[in-house]
């Protein structure tokens, strides 16, 4: 994948005004898709087999007078008693029931319906909309927004004909939750602009990120828009997007940038440099915007409609954020050219603190600073003295970091869920004042009227089986008042308006719903009624927050398990993944924790402007998860990753985890501060939705990117020391290669200078180690053979040779070291180098046409006399054999090097080589008809003996080895 990304990486910043112009285009067509079709966003939330929603089904067919939204309607009387104004109250519903989309009013003074406050100076009625007002079930309609209009102007006059009566209408007809954005997202995008500005120290490279993750945004919020013509998209949907769009947009980015800045600084051309950023950081983009793509799209695994739907939209942003970022980033780069490094001070002080070693970085070959120098910078940089500070006593740190972090998730414990309702709009809405007006006068349980149905069809007397279901209801507790108890038109069905004590959201409500659906069986044997159903809006918001949590469970579960084998497969190493799934828990308790703080403690929701505590929106849960999954692992690949670099090079855990990290930390600390601060933007005017989402989000980034990943994990990793990386052998062979950051190309690239320089080769080997069980079959070869030359390599450890020919031929993985076969770099290029190889095992073989590189072992005279007919044809040999190998005098060798020496004694006086490595290459491969195969013999697949199958990225260095070796024709560079 990283060819394809450096050759798109290299085509858009070469056509940059051409690359712009197209999305240009794209971003108009959707704009202007969006004039024609308009928004139509909806404000339900479905959800799949919920009893309450069958219910409003089956009164859409039986009962549509009472089947749409039901307006509550306060009437106050100024000198405190209400029924000196019942002619009034009566003009209104007479009124009211003439409007369009109104099914019925309820009459406060009747006795089946009577609703008088207390003090008697308030009178509670029931605005009843029909099925074309819109529903719980399908949001409201453009018929809604009509009769709302009707109602407010009926309101109006009634009110200035009766100066001393107040009516404040609940808003529920025709409410629409709309998207909403405020000057302190604007804000935010503003702060993370400037920690960008101080992150690079150029302006117009700072302004890069902010111009893709906008370009991004833009589409990707249009084309939800446009999907909504033909979906069923919430209108939470869109602020979500935008929230995790800008976010991940200005990231991936400001990762591209980074790596581009490096290459320019060395010289490297900007439009090559972009080519580069995008095959190297771009590759580890897709892999992340991948990571979060698959966590947004696991939200399908709850099987709730509209939190698929919401899943799959914000997914879908991030997929354009991604390719934005692979395609305009390297664009603007080509513009901006040289002056994306800024000043040069500023540049070079940052090269020397962040780069540690830079000479032995795969993805800077040719930096000009000495290790001495780097090493230097690096011990004055603030990265530096942060890891040694949190790794001088790792147990200590880590102890205490678990210990923090689990202090702060302890108020999780009260965090609880439920759909909102106008008790959460902000004060001072004429929603909230309704809302809290009628509260006072009545009790919250007027707020949230539950309903209960029953099939009646089969009853003569269905007047008193309605009565009779009533009384039994009317005995539970928590139960305040019947408001309705009536069949339906044709006696079928059994209607029922029960006024609880408490609010939706409150517990006793919840219990108060499943009581009544506990003895439903129970009533239906005792009076004969069929089919009894709890339904209504409070009904429907505890069976969205019932199966939401139901979801938790099964979605953890996917993300843990995803995370498990996605960074198992990435670092190949058990304690890698463990720690990166246990701190992304920790994380996740601190997200749920400070939620809990604000909306369960009330700590700080003033600040916050939190409009109400208690429950949160039910989807929070369950969205932060999958966000948050997604944007920790991306910091943990992107620190790990470098500090397993160092590692593979040279083997010392603890230099391994701080060089890894002053490497990577200051960009992954940029990113951090800019995600938390997008984030934050949304909490102080987020709406009641979003609110809870962002304070997670925000309190969950902040918590990973820099106690988790940036203190707790080094911590970690220096405290297992070498352990970190191990992994089982079989485990190993099993889990393929997955190249994230563009490490085979980065070798490939650093071989085409290399060629520049010395000229092309055949075979090219740099301190290239082989090891099984902590056995060293292989250390530190170097060796260099040109093509249609003759190279010789001699052990007397047949294993060892067998090992050799196997990994030269594309068959066997290696893991430290560089080897390269034409200008393939291995083991990213295997396929390709299998199909240029042949071995020679006897004199009559034919060999595959293709066949550029011939390997053979310990060759008896006959053969001797086919390796000149190949070398006289232009093919490159390689003979591998003992050490006392014998050379025909007539035969020009170019390259001869020996593998061991008495340091590391012949494999097969150890430990039998059968026993382990017979596989690699057979003594003497099956003799075959060459008139029957154009192919050279193919080694068996399951020969992968060396534990590490990871992609390397040690450099092109000359180490001191030891053992004794002939120089080759062709020295490696030594920096």
């Amino acid at each position: 994948m990283s060819t394809y990304l450096h050759q798109l990486g290299r085509w858009c910043a070469t056509h940059a005004w051409l690359v712009l112009c197209l999305w240009l285009i794209v971003s108009i067509a959707c704009a202007g898709s969006l004039k024609f079709l308009g928004l139509n966003l909806s404000s339900s939330f479905h959800i799949n087999d919920a009893e309450s929603l069958q219910g409003i089904s089956i009164l859409r067919e039986r009962l549509p007078q009472v089947s749409g939204t039901d307006e509550p309607v306060l009437f106050t009387a100024h000198d405190g008693d209400i029924t000196a104004h019942a002619d009034a109250i009566h003009e209104f519903i007479t009124q009211a029931e003439h409007i369009n989309g109104v099914a019925a009013v309820t009459d406060p003074f009747a006795e089946l319906t009577r609703s008088i406050s207390a003090d008697g100076s308030h009178a509670l009625i029931h605005v009843m909309g029909n099925a074309s007002v819109g529903s719980h079930m399908t949001g409201p309609t453009p018929q809604a927004g009509l009769t709302a209009n009707a109602l407010q102007e009926l309101t109006t006059r009634i009110m200035q004909a009766h100066s001393n009566l107040t009516i404040a209408l609940g808003g529920n007809i025709g409410h629409f939750i709309s998207v909403h954005l405020s000057i302190v997202e604007i804000i935010g995008v503003i702060l993370a602009g400037i920690v960008l500005l101080f992150t690079f120290r150029s302006l117009v490279t700072a302004g890069a990120p902010l111009l893709s993750a906008a370009i991004g945004v833009a589409i990707g919020i249009s084309s939800i828009f446009i999907a909504a013509s033909w979906l069923d998209i919430n209108s939470t949907t869109p602020v979500l997007a935008i929230m995790i769009g800008l976010a991940v947009g200005i990231d991936y980015a400001l990762f591209i940038i980074a790596r581009a800045r490096e290459y320019v600084h060395t010289g490297i051309a900007p439009h090559e440099a972009a080519g580069r950023a995008v095959a190297t950081a771009g590759s580890a983009v897709v892999f992340a915007g991948g990571t979060v793509i698959v966590a947004l799209c696991g939200l399908s695994v709850t099987r709730i409609p509209f939190l698929s739907i919401m899943g799959f939209a914000s997914a879908f942003v991030v997929a354009i954020a991604v390719l934005v970022a692979l395609t305009v980033v390297p664009a603007l780069l080509g513009i901006i050219g040289t002056r994306v490094c800024g000043r040069k001070k500023h540049v070079l002080h940052r090269l020397k603190a962040e780069h540690l070693a830079a000479t032995t970085s795969p993805a800077s070959p040719s930096v000009s600073l000495v290790p001495a120098e780097a090493q230097a910078a690096a011990s004055r940089s603030f990265s530096y003295r942060w890891v040694r500070a949190f790794t001088r006593f790792p147990a200590l740190t880590s102890v205490f970091i678990i210990a923090l972090l689990g202090c702060a998730s302890i108020p999780a414990a009260s965090l609880s869920t439920g759909l909102t309702d106008n008790g959460s709009e902000a004060p001072g809405t004429p929603l909230r004042q309704t809302y809290d007006a009628i509260s006072e006068a009545f009790g919250e349980g007027y707020n949230s009227p539950i309903i209960v149905i029953g099939n009646i069809v089969h009853s003569s007397e269905p007047v008193e089986l309605v009565d009779r279901l009533a009384q039994k209801i009317r005995s539970l507790t928590g139960v305040h008042a019947i408001g309705t108890a009536t069949p339906n038109q044709d006696a079928s069905l059994a209607f029922l308006q029960i006024i609880p004590t408490t609010g939706q959201s409150d517990p006793a409500t919840h219990t108060l719903v499943s009581t009544i659906r506990h003895l439903a069986p129970q009533w239906e044997k005792e009076l004969g009624i069929t089919s009894i159903m709890v339904t209504g809006q409070t009904a429907v918001a505890i069976d969205v927050a019932e199966q939401l949590q139901g979801a938790l469970v099964p979605f953890g579960c996917v993300v843990v398990g995803f995370s498990l084998v996605l960074l198992l497969i990435v670092f190949r190493s058990f304690a890698v993944p463990l720690s990166a799934t246990i701190g992304y828990l920790l994380s996740l308790g601190v997200a749920f924790g400070t939620v809990g703080m604000v909306y369960g403690y009330g700590w700080g929701s003033d600040l916050l402007h939190v409009t109400k505590t208690g429950p949160v929106i039910s989807f929070m849960p369950v969205i932060v998860m999958g966000i948050l999954f997604g944007l920790a692992m991306d910091y943990h690949v992107f620190l790990v990753s470098r500090m397993r670099e160092e590692w593979i090079h040279h083997r010392d855990a603890t230099r391994a985890v701080q060089r890894g990290f002053v490497s990577s930390a200051p960009v992954v600390l940029a990113a951090a501060v800019i995600m938390t601060t997008i984030f934050a933007a949304f909490v102080p005017e987020g709406s009641v939705h979003v609110k809870p989402i962002a304070l997670a989000l925000s309190a969950g980034i902040a918590a990973d990117a820099f106690l988790v990943r940036m203190t707790l994990i080094p911590a970690v990793m220096v405290w297992l020391g070498h352990r970190a990386w191990a992994l089982p052998e079989w485990l190993d062979r099993l889990l393929p290669v997955v190249d994230i950051e563009g490490e085979g190309l980065i070798r490939s690239l650093e071989h085409e200078e290399w060629v520049q320089r010395h000229g092309p080769s055949m075979i090219r080997i740099c301190d290239m180690t082989m090891q099984h069980r902590n056995i060293t079959l292989i250390s530190s070869l170097n060796f260099v053979l040109r093509p249609g030359e003759l190279g010789v390599i001699r052990s007397d450890n047949r294993a060892a040779r067998n090992i050799l020919t196997a990994l030269l031929s594309g068959r066997l993985r290696h893991r430290y070291g560089k080897v390269i076969v034409g200008h393939f770099a291995l083991p990213s290029h295997m396929s390709a180098v299998q199909g240029m190889t042949a071995i020679l095992t006897q004199r009559e073989d034919v060999l595959p046409p293709q066949a550029v590189l011939v390997i053979t072992d310990d060759p008896g005279s006959h053969r001797w006399e086919r390796i000149t007919e190949l070398l006289d044809a232009g093919i490159t040999v390689l003979v591998t054999g003992p050490c006392l190998l014998t050379i025909p005098p007539d035969v020009h060798v170019s390259a001869d090097t020996l593998l061991c020496d008495d340091f590391y004694p012949p494999f097969e006086d150890s430990v039998p080589a059968h026993l382990i490595l017979d596989t690699a290459l057979p003594d003497a491969l099956p003799h075959k008809n060459p008139t029957k195969t154009d192919e050279a013999p193919v080694v068996p697949p399951d020969t992968d003996t060396d534990t590490d199958t990871d992609t390397d990225t040690d450099t092109d260095t000359d180490t001191d080895s030891t053992h004794a070796t002939q120089p080759s024709t062709i020295q490696e560079d030594t920096p």
